[in-house]
């Protein structure tokens, strides 16, 4: 983990956060219902900052490894148009957004729990794990979240990044 200092002045930089879907905007757990349809929970906390963050003038996306309507069902619901389902290779993904918005690496947030996400946290300008995120991960984080994926992690790190952008500087 970086220093207080050091993740507010990581943290002011940030135009994009970037996030994983399932174990990050989810509990990670798949529900099935008895026809075989899956179930998703999502945060109402964790929503609710994604619009605050939108307001700010931080975009935000959802890459994901796994494809699902539900996911594309609740972005729409956030006005959240970079939605990427079905990737296996994530890395592609954000390079892809860096050049789209013309970004740089330090003004990319990016936040995962599980091996796929490495790549990206190796990169970013900050980099999040959750706090039920494997050890691989948390190892390669900026900073880690109090709350576990699809508990109010995704606000908590909103919330962060509002306070500092506002804040105009690193305290």
């Amino acid at each position: 983990m970086k220093s207080s200092k050091e993740l507010l002045r990581r943290a002011k930089q940030i135009r994009f956060l970037l996030l994983d879907v399932d174990g990050v905007l989810t509990d990670g757990l798949i529900y099935l219902d008895s026809d075989g349809r899956e179930i998703k929970a999502f945060h109402i906390h964790d929503g609710h900052g994604l619009y605050l963050l939108q307001k700010t003038g931080i975009q935000v996306g959802w890459v994901s490894g796994r494809s699902s309507r539900i996911v594309d069902s609740r972005a729409k619901e956030l006005e959240i148009t970079e939605v990427h389902q079905g990737v296996h290779e994530k890395l592609h993904v954000y390079l892809n957004l860096l050049k789209k918005y013309k970004l740089q690496d330090q003004q990319m947030a990016y936040m995962g729990d599980d091996l796929i996400d490495i790549p990206i946290l190796e990169r970013a300008g900050l980099a999040i794990a959750v706090a039920n995120a494997v050890e691989a991960v948390k190892t390669k984080a900026h900073m880690m979240t109090r709350h576990p994926g699809g508990e109010g992690a995704v606000r908590e790190i909103a919330d962060f990044l509002i306070s500092v952008q506002k804040r105009g500087g690193c305290g």
